[in-house]
């Protein structure tokens, strides 16, 4: 501490002195405190130095006495868990050896009724299994839990068959047909659902097979799958034909009773849309040919297919019925298979499936193909009008058809269009044979109608054409099948329309020279002209009734135009027959003299031959031409009325020549009848019930 040297007073100096040497003392006071509590501060530490020591050495000692112990417990603790975990094994392996007595009431009752516990119990077999394959091998045990598995898997098996069997059932008729029924007053067709099972069945059936597949490694129960499912599928679409015999025959149409419960608001459901059947054409022919075109009797009194009763009609329709069924059921079993069999086998379980079913229905096809070429073979073409449609049918349910065989094998995709060929080709023979009958047909006098009506080939073969209206489009595809040309337009529908309406036009043209050969059968030419005015009038009449004359005019656009023209022909050829009659009536040889005059007995001779000539012609043609018929009101009417004009308008004008004209005593001997009668003689002309 330093001391200024400045210059202070004496007295402020010495003050400041004593101020200094107090403040020295009390620095030494404080210095020797702090000494003193250094002193004390370092005998503390050595007494805590000496506590520490002593206490690091007793943890030594309790360290070396507390780890050899704690070793010790660790050892015997490591020990007590292995021999926890040998007692475990021990438990574990001979449990093992228990299985086989443990499970042997379960597998020899069965899985029925109990199906997760008899598969809890093939688990613990398979696990016993699986460790004395491991572990012991050549044990007796091994052999006694591998039989106790293969029992419990055949259990297994047999139960799966049992479920398949004792609850597949044949899909009822009605549920069939509500299935491919189509209710045009519905927006969306209400979808009926096929139930093969009941819910918990199923479960089951799919449980088992899961673990057949995982476990069993068996692959026989799809086989017993599909031969069950396949016995089922083909017995619901016989039952399906069976409720056809059995109920068409007295309804006409069948529909489904069991849809009009479902919905109150309609209370009736339409039948299911037929694709047609022969029986219109066999309505179109009695409208035409058995009570005429006018009503009454005078057609052809033959109908080709008069002896085909509803029968024919029940067994089409059944057929046609049955294809649509079996689609839409195969189609719902394998909806079922995919829960059942696993992917990589689906395909080829359902092609197994439905084989049976799909053989006999093609079959059936090819029965009916064979029928008709029977009957081609004894000219009964009238009997393959059975095939159009069927064909029709086939053909508009291919692509659903198609769809449901995709990823079957190629033979099973192809029965289907083998007998859609089939079925062309010989519906396509029949056309052509029909054909060539229509131009063939022989010209025998006892079958030709003794009244010059409609002929029995005419009337067939406008049958025959008005069904070909009805498939037109199936008719033209035949056609087209044997068209042998590249042109590449075989395939189109105008192709196919104008194949068929070339083929009408055949047939027309060979129905018109045939009738033009039969024609001269007759003696009588007017007859002729009849039975030819009759014949064009009624195919003219039924083209335009039919709408066949706008697939004809197709390819011939004047037909209508020339069977006007034919008709007319006749009508003029027939009213020849009347210029042996009207000749008399003419100024040819008739004297020439004032009224009044006295004619020489030549010339009265002459106007009696005349009366006399027209009296025989008129009651001679009266009484022949009365018998014969025109079916045709409308053309019936026209010729009399023109007959009438014709004749009365000629006898007038003579009887006005003769009035006054003295050439017999007797002239009602000669003017036996009056103008008005020789109109009611020619107004009851075609008329045999007059």
């Amino acid at each position: 501490m330093g001391i200024t040297t400045k210059m202070i007073p004496t007295e402020d100096a010495s003050a400041r002195k004593r101020e200094i040497e107090e403040k020295l003392k009390q620095e030494q006071e404080t210095l020797s405190f702090i000494r003193e509590n250094l002193e004390k501060s370092d005998q503390l530490t050595k007494g805590m130095v000496s506590i520490l020591s002593s206490f690091e050495s007793r943890l030594m000692q309790l360290e070396n006495s507390i780890i050899p112990v704690h070793k010790q417990t660790e050892n015997l603790q490591r020990l007590q868990e292995n021999v926890d975990k040998t007692l475990s094994c021990m438990d574990h392996v001979i449990s093992y050896y228990h299985v086989a007595k443990d499970t042997d009431r379960i597998i020899r009752e069965g899985p029925t009724g109990r199906l997760d516990e008899y598969l809890a119990c093939i688990a613990k077999i398979q696990k016993a299994v699986e460790y004395f394959q491991d572990n012991n091998p050549d044990s007796p045990e091994l052999n006694t839990v591998k039989a106790r598995f293969e029992k419990g898997k055949e259990l297994l098996e047999a139960e799966f068959r049992s479920l398949l069997t004792r609850y597949s059932k044949p899909v009822p008729p009605i549920l069939i047909l509500d299935a491919i029924s189509v209710d045009d007053e519905l927006e969306v067709p209400e979808e009926v659902v096929l139930e093969h099972l009941p819910e918990a069945v199923l479960q089951d059936i799919i449980c088992i097979a899961g673990w057949l597949v995982e476990y069993g490694r068996n692959q026989d129960f799809m086989n017993v799958y599909f031969q069950i499912r396949s016995n089922q599928l083909d017995r619901s679409i016989k039952g399906l034909k069976d409720h056809f015999r059995k109920n068409s025959a007295s309804s006409g149409v069948l529909y489904s009773p069991a849809v009009q419960t479902k919905r109150k608001d309609t209370p009736t459901k339409k039948a299911p849309r037929r694709p047609g059947t022969i029986r219109k054409a066999q309505n179109l022919l009695k409208q035409y040919s058995q009570h005429g075109l006018d009503g009454k009797k005078g057609g052809s009194n033959l109908n080709p297919l008069e002896g085909k009763d509803d029968v024919l009609d029940i067994e089409i329709d059944s057929y046609i019925h049955c294809i649509s069924a079996f689609v839409k059921l195969a189609q719902s079993e394998y909806a079922l298979l995919t829960e059942i069999i696993p992917e990589h086998h689906q395909k080829k379980t359902f092609d197994s499936l439905i084989q049976e079913a799909l053989d006999n229905l093609m079959l059936e096809g090819e029965n009916i193909v064979s029928a008709a070429r029977r009957a081609i073979m004894r000219h009964d073409y009238s009997a393959v009008l059975t095939i159009f449609p069927i064909l029709k049918h086939l053909k508009m349910t291919k692509p659903e058809f198609d769809a449901t065989l995709q990823g079957t094998a190629a033979s099973t995709k192809n029965k289907l269009p083998t007998l859609i060929t089939s079925m062309e080709t010989i519906g396509a023979k029949a056309l052509e044979e029909f054909a060539d009958s229509i131009k063939n047909d022989p010209d025998k006098e006892y079958n030709m109608p003794k009244d010059g009506t409609v002929h029995e080939l005419t009337s067939n073969a406008i049958l025959f054409l008005q069904q070909l209206l009805d498939f037109h489009e199936t008719a033209g595809a035949m056609l087209a099948s044997q068209e042998t040309s590249s042109s590449g337009g075989g395939s189109t529908s105008e192709f196919n329309k104008r194949l068929l309406s070339t083929y009408i036009c055949k047939v027309l043209g060979n129905l018109q020279l045939n009738l033009l050969s039969k024609s001269k059968v007759y003696e009588d030419s007017a007859l002729s002209a009849i039975f030819l005015h009759n014949n064009y009038n009624y195919i003219l009449k039924s083209l335009e009734k039919s709408d066949l004359i706008q697939l004809v005019t197709v390819t011939q656009k004047k037909a209508e135009s020339q069977y006007r023209e034919l008709i007319e022909q006749q009508m003029q050829m027939y009213q020849r027959s009347w210029v042996k009659v009207t000749e008399h009536l003419t100024d040819r040889n008739m004297p020439v003299g004032l009224p009044g005059a006295k004619l020489k007995d030549k010339e009265r001779q002459v106007i009696k031959d005349k009366f006399k000539g027209f009296n025989d012609g008129l009651e001679e043609l009266c009484k022949i031409q009365k018998g014969w018929a025109i079916p045709d009101k409308q053309q019936r009417d026209f010729i009399r009325q023109a007959q009438k004009k014709v004749v009365s308008d000629a006898y007038r004008v003579f009887l006005h020549r003769c009035a006054n004209i003295s050439f017999t005593k007797n002239p009602e001997k000669y003017h036996k009848y009056r103008p008005e009668e020789v109109e009611d003689m020619i107004e009851k002309l075609f008329d045999t019930s007059a």
